[in-house]
């Protein structure tokens, strides 16, 4: 398969290359190094990525609906308004990236590494979020309607205004958390700890 003079292909040389707006549907990139690579509008929908190099790549605005991108590296990619739904992150590096207005509705994020990601403005809803790391993260503003976040890392995260309604947060450590505004209602809170967290205005229902 070749794309703009690129041959796309499973552990293909990508480093670099300009695939703005390419239709990537489908495409077997597992293994590919993709660092740096500008993928921005692209159609990566149904898309193989796993244990791709996407290490500061630019996906924004591009569509990822269903992608397979477990074991992938995504440390700094720029995921701004990227479509990630239903998508599987499961285990991918996407530490510091940033995913400002991405959709990750149903996305399977169990045991990605999101430490000092950007996450404001967010779509969570119904995400799987088992024993992610939210080290430093910024979910301002975020939707996490319905997710699961079991056994997550939320040291330090910054939750302000974020709506966590029905969400499930078992065992969860928020000491010292910012959640100023946050939006709790119906949220499971079994066994979690709040000590010092911020609820300024918080609101929390049965």
């Amino acid at each position: 398969m070749e794309v703009n003079g690129y041959i796309i292909k499973s552990g293909a040389n990508l480093t670099g290359a300009n695939l703005t707006g390419a239709d990537l549907t489908g495409a077997n990139l597992s293994g590919a190094n993709l660092s740096g690579a500008n993928l921005t509008g692209a159609n990566l929908t149904g898309a193989d990525l796993y244990g791709a190099d996407l290490t500061d790549a630019n996906l924004a605005d591009a569509n990822l609906t269903d992608a397979y991108l477990s074991g992938a590296k995504m440390y700094g990619a720029d995921l701004t308004r990227a479509d990630l739904t239903r998508a599987n992150l499961t285990d991918a590096d996407l530490t510091s990236a940033k995913m400002y207005g991405a959709d990750l509705t149903s996305a399977d994020l169990a045991s990605a590494d999101l430490t000092s990601a950007d996450l404001t403005s967010a779509d969570l809803t119904s995400a799987k979020m088992y024993g992610v790391d939210l080290y430093g993260a910024n979910l301002t503003d975020a939707n996490l309607t319905d997710a699961i976040l079991i056994g997550v890392d939320l040291t330090d995260a910054n939750l302000t205004d974020a709506n966590l309604i029905d969400a499930k947060l078992d065992d969860e450590d928020l000491t010292d958390e910012d959640l100023i505004l946050a939006d709790l209602d119906d949220a499971e809170l079994t066994r979690a700890v709040v000590y010092g967290a911020n609820l300024s205005g918080g609101t929390i229902e049965d």
